[in-house]
């Protein structure tokens, strides 16, 4: 969530921001100011209340090692009043900082300068690409694919639970295996720490990283234990930092983990959601960073730079979009989504977003670093490295030989110990 002090700041600067993110509640931005100068003046109050009752407090102690014991009691009266005074002056401090929270969770993120103003994925920006993106004619889908070879079986993951998870078989599974670890022995290589986290996170942690509220729709739940199934690695390793105040030597973190990930939000139902286009369950290897402020974006560049390197490596045609702020997530501030190009569906297919949330999440965090006597918030980066349904997809839809066989990668033929499907 935004600082208050940030906001206070740069008032014109964050209105301008939401803006372009098409924020409708801007009163939002003058209710917290209004709220956080009521609980400045509370917080004065109280202050003087307690610099007086201590000064009582020493006076009464004075009194009685004196034997004056009449006015000490007089003034003991005095005391009891000003505790009266600070008790309520204590719960109306509450209800002030309990009212700018819950607001300043319904307000996103102000996108960084070089995000452009728009209202949804047909204002992104195309930044970079490479690769073959044109049509060939022929191609069988990858729901076809994986029928043919008996890859994945999706009526299987309808019978078993539902539409939107499949069963992976044979020469599939371990084809997803194999793309698994090999992006963690790419991120690893590039100095991420492997983390194996929890698939389900607490409601603290939800709201740590900005899950909830805003996403709590499009989270499985557990009602007995109040317990959410993960939408994203993400959540449970950025929450590792919850409450923490790292040290200037600790930094910056750098961490990768493989996981299941569970969202119940599965979009429009048609052509575009076919197969493993769209999923409830999927897996996706994500690589996380907390760094100091003058070295997120940075920091953001090698992130994209190392994504773009494992899809060069799969030799796969792909390109980099830079979100326009309609179609950028609550707490970023800025995005690039990688889309890779599917010859058989001729469309691109999102296989990854590489986002910088600021100081958003750890401000929600409290998660900060002590530089000399003071503390400040840290960034917090991530981004899927990769995510699995859809590279997978495209392996199947553009490795494709005239004789109807898939060939593999070379990088993955080591980890899936074949090189063709046929």
């Amino acid at each position: 969530m935004l600082v208050v002090s940030y906001i206070q700041e740069n008032k014109e600067e964050v209105i301008e921001g939401l803006k372009k993110r098409n924020f409708k509640e801007l009163y939002l931005i003058d209710e917290v100011l209004s709220l956080d100068e009521l609980r400045r003046k509370t917080q004065f109050e109280l202050d003087t209340i307690l610099a007086e009752s201590n000064k009582l407090s020493k006076e009464i102690g004075n009194l009685f090692k004196s034997g004056q014991t009449e006015d000490a009691n007089k003034l003991k009266e005095q005391t009891t009043e000003l505790k009266s005074s600070s008790k309520e002056l204590q719960d109306l401090l509450s209800e002030y900082e309990a009212s700018i929270q819950n607001i300043l969770y319904q307000i996103p993120n102000v996108p960084n300068e070089l995000v452009k103003a728009g209202k949804d994925e047909n204002d992104n920006e195309i930044v970079f690409s490479s690769g073959d993106a044109s049509p060939k004619k022929g191609y069988l889908p990858h729901w076809e694919v994986a029928k043919k070879y008996d890859l994945i079986d999706f009526e299987l993951g309808v019978k078993i639970t539902g539409a939107g998870f499949p069963v992976y078989k044979g020469k599939g599974a371990r084809l997803q295996r194999a793309l698994i670890q090999y992006f963690l022995d790419k991120n690893t290589a590039a100095d991420y720490q492997e983390i194996i986290p929890p698939f389900v996170v607490n409601e603290a942690s939800g709201y740590g990283t900005g899950q909830l509220p805003d996403k709590e729709g499009q989270m499985y739940y557990v009602k007995e234990d109040d317990l959410y199934l993960i939408p994203t690695s993400e959540v449970p390793v950025t929450n590792i930092y919850r409450d923490v105040i790292l040290r200037d030597e600790e930094l910056p973190l750098k961490h990768t983990a493989y996981s299941p990930c569970f969202r119940r939000e599965a979009g429009s139902y048609g052509k575009d959601v076919r197969g493993l286009n769209r999923l409830h369950q999927f897996e996706k290897v994500e690589i996380v960073r907390i760094e100091k402020p003058e070295n997120s974006m940075a920091a953001l560049d090698e992130m994209v730079e190392h994504v773009k390197g494992l899809l060069e490596e799969l030799d796969l045609p792909y390109r980099i979009l830079r979100l326009c702020a309609g179609d950028t997530g609550f707490a970023s501030s800025i995005t690039y989504d990688f889309e890779v190009f599917s010859q058989a569906q001729e469309k691109w297919l999102e296989v990854s977003s590489v986002s910088n949330f600021r100081d958003f999440q750890a401000n929600r965090l409290k998660l900060r670093y002590k530089a000399g006597n003071a503390s400040q918030l840290l960034h917090t980066l991530n981004g899927s490295a990769l995510a699995l349904p859809r590279i997978l997809a495209s392996i199947l839809e553009n490795y494709q030989q005239e004789d109807g066989s898939i060939r593999i990668p070379k990088v993955l033929v080591p980890y899936t110990g074949f090189s063709e499907i046929k």
